[in-house]
C-alpha cells in the first residue's frame, strides 16, 4: 500500500478534515513536554470513536506505518514524539464521559477526557477521581494510563494503576479487547496492570473504567516555611515516621518559590525563605484534627520559621494552584526547562538535595526543586537556553547524573513520567539485559511489526535485540 492509498483510506475512515498533512501544521505535533527533542510526523489522524480508532490502526498495520497515540501532549519524557516519521493518532475527539455507575463507583470514559473534568463532573454527587497530576487541567486519562501518572495526592491514595478497574484496548493489529474486570476478583493473568504504564508500546487505550471515590468528610492544609531546605526534608521523614500518611506532602525550594511568586497564583511567600512544605490531611473530622496537631508539633520541632493554615477554602485552592503551576512558572526564569523524575527513599532527601545542588554548580546551571516529598519522587527542573548548544549538552549530562544519584541512593530512574525517549539508556542502569529482553518479548507478542510508538522505552543492545521476523500468518499471543 503506497502513501496515497493509506492516507486516502484514513480520510475515508475519519473524514478529510481529520487527516492533517500540511507540513506547517505537522510541526506543532512534533514535540511534547520534553523540550530536548522533536520530530515531524508524516501525518496526524483524529478518530472520533473506538470504531474509527480500530479501523485507523488496522489501516496503518496493513500498510506497515508506525504510529504514536497522543492526547494533550503533556508527556515529560518524549512519549508522544513521533520518531520514525510515525503517524500521530490524536485522541482529542474521543473526550466523552460515557457513563457513571454510582452503585459500583466507576466512571466509563474515553481516553481524551481531561483529568480535572472527570472530578468536576462528579463533585455535585459528592465524588471525585483521586489521581491529580500537576497538569490535570490539561492532561487526559489516556495519557495518565499510558504513563501511570501520579500527582500530589497519590501519596495516600495511589497512582493511576490503583484507580483503573478495566480497560478497552485497540491492539496494534486493529482488534479491540478488554483487560481487567469490573467484578471484585483478580484475573488469571493481570494484563490490565501490564497495559497501565506501557507508554503506548503495546496498544492504544480506547475506553477506561476509572474508580471514583467519595469526597473526604474534611480536608485540612498546613503550610510551613523553612530557612533551611534540609530542615524541611527532615520534617517530611518525621511526619511519616509518626504514623501520619498525609493525602499530600509537597516541597518547593527557593528557586521554585521565586518562579511561582512571579506567576498568576501568587501566595505571598517571603523570597528569602529556603523551602515551603504543603501538607494536606483528609478524612473524618476528629482524625483530621488529631493529625494536624501532630504535624504542627513536628514542624516546630524541625525548625519551621512559620506555620500557616488557610483562612478559607479559596485560600487553600490558591496554595494548591500555586504549587501545581510551578512547572509552567519556570518559563518566567528561563527560556526552557527540563524536568527530571527520579525517586529516592524519602529518608535520603537531605543528601539528594545537597547532591543536586553540587550538580548544578558543576555544570553551571540553575536547578529548581519541586517534588512529591512524601514518596521521595523528585522533580528537579533544570533551567536552560535552547539557543546555547553547549548549555543543552550540560543540561542533558546533569539530568543523567541526577538519575544515577537516584539509583545510588536505592531509588528509581522514574516515578511517574515514564522512560519514553528520554531515559532509554539509563534504563540499563536499573534493569538487567534479561529483564529488558523479557519486556521486548511482550512487545513482540503484542506488536509483531513494532509499529506502536517506535524507538521508545526499551533500549536495543547486544542481548536486547529488537529486530523480529514477521509474516501474515503469525499469531499474536493476546
Amino acid at each position: 500500500m503506497n502513501s496515497q492509498e493509506w492516507t486516502q483510506e484514513l480520510k475515508t475512515i475519519v473524514g478529510v478534515p481529520y487527516v492533517i498533512e500540511d507540513p506547517v501544521l505537522l510541526d506543532s505535533y512534533g514535540t511534547d513536554g520534553y523540550t530536548l527533542e522533536k520530530a515531524r510526523p508524516r501525518a496526524v489522524v483524529l478518530p472520533a470513536d473506538r470504531e474509527q480508532l480500530s479501523s485507523v490502526i488496522g489501516c496503518l498495520y496493513a500498510a506497515g506505518i508506525p504510529y504514536v497515540a497522543r492526547g494533550a501532549g503533556t508527556s515529560l519524557s518524549g512519549g508522544a514524539i513521533p520518531l520514525d516519521r510515525a503517524v500521530v493518532v490524536h485522541l482529542s475527539r474521543m473526550h466523552q464521559i460515557r457513563s457513571v455507575d454510582w452503585y459500583n463507583r466507576v466512571a466509563y470514559c474515553e481516553p481524551g477526557v481531561v483529568n480535572r473534568r472527570l472530578s468536576d463532573a462528579l463533585v455535585s454527587k459528592g465524588y471525585y477521581y483521586a489521581p491529580d497530576p500537576s497538569s490535570q487541567q490539561a492532561c487526559t486519562l489516556g495519557g495518565n494510563v499510558a504513563e501511570n501518572s501520579g500527582g500530589p495526592h497519590c501519596l495516600k491514595y495511589g497512582v493511576t494503576l490503583n484507580h483503573i478497574r478495566q480497560l478497552e484496548v485497540v491492539w496494534p493489529y486493529g482488534e479491540i479487547g478488554i483487560l481487567g474486570s469490573l467484578a471484585d476478583y483478580a484475573a488469571p493473568v493481570d494484563f490490565r496492570s501490564l497495559m497501565v504504564g506501557s507508554e503506548g508500546m503495546l496498544g492504544i487505550v480506547s475506553g477506561i473504567w476509572a474508580r471514583i471515590m467519595e469526597l473526604p468528610e474534611e480536608r485540612a492544609t498546613t503550610m510551613a516555611l523553612f530557612d533551611d531546605v534540609s530542615d524541611a526534608s527532615h520534617a517530611v521523614s518525621a511526619i511519616i515516621a509518626a504514623g501520619v500518611i498525609p493525602a499530600a506532602l509537597e516541597l518547593m525550594d527557593r528557586l521554585a518559590i521565586e518562579a511561582v511568586e512571579r506567576g498568576v497564583y501568587r501566595v505571598g511567600y517571603p523570597l528569602d525563605v529556603a523551602a515551603v512544605l504543603l501538607i494536606e490531611v483528609d478524612g473524618p473530622g476528629p482524625e483530621v484534627q488529631a493529625e494536624q496537631e501532630i504535624i504542627a508539633d513536628i514542624l516546630k520541632t524541625c525548625g519551621a520559621r512559620e506555620i500557616r493554615v488557610p483562612l478559607s477554602s479559596a485560600e487553600r485552592e490558591l496554595w494548591w494552584a500555586n504549587r501545581k503551576t510551578a512547572f509552567g512558572a519556570m518559563g518566567l526564569l528561563a527560556p526552557r526547562y527540563y524536568v527530571q523524575d527520579g525517586v529516592i527513599p524519602r529518608a535520603r532527601l537531605p543528601e539528594a538535595l545537597d547532591t543536586i545542588g553540587r550538580i548544578a554548580k558543576e555544570y553551571g546551571i540553575r536547578i529548581a526543586n519541586v517534588f512529591h516529598a512524601g514518596d521521595g519522587n523528585l522533580h528537579p527542573l533544570l533551567l536552560y537556553d535552547d539557543q546555547d548548544e553547549e548549555m543543552v549538552r550540560r543540561v542533558r549530562q546533569a539530568g543523567s547524573d541526577i538519575l544515577r544519584m537516584c539509583l545510588d541512593f536505592g531509588g528509581s530512574i522514574t516515578g511517574e513520567h515514564g522512560v519514553g525517549l528520554e531515559k532509554m539508556e539509563e534504563l540499563r542502569w536499573q534493569m538487567s539485559d534479561a529483564a529488558i529482553e523479557a519486556q521486548w518479548a511482550l512487545k513482540r507478542a503484542c506488536d509483531p511489526k513494532q509499529l506502536a510508538n517506535p524507538k521508545k522505552v526499551l533500549p536495543v543492545g547486544s542481548t536486547c535485540v529488537a529486530e523480529v521476523s514477521w509474516n501474515e500468518t503469525e499469531n499474536n499471543l493476546l
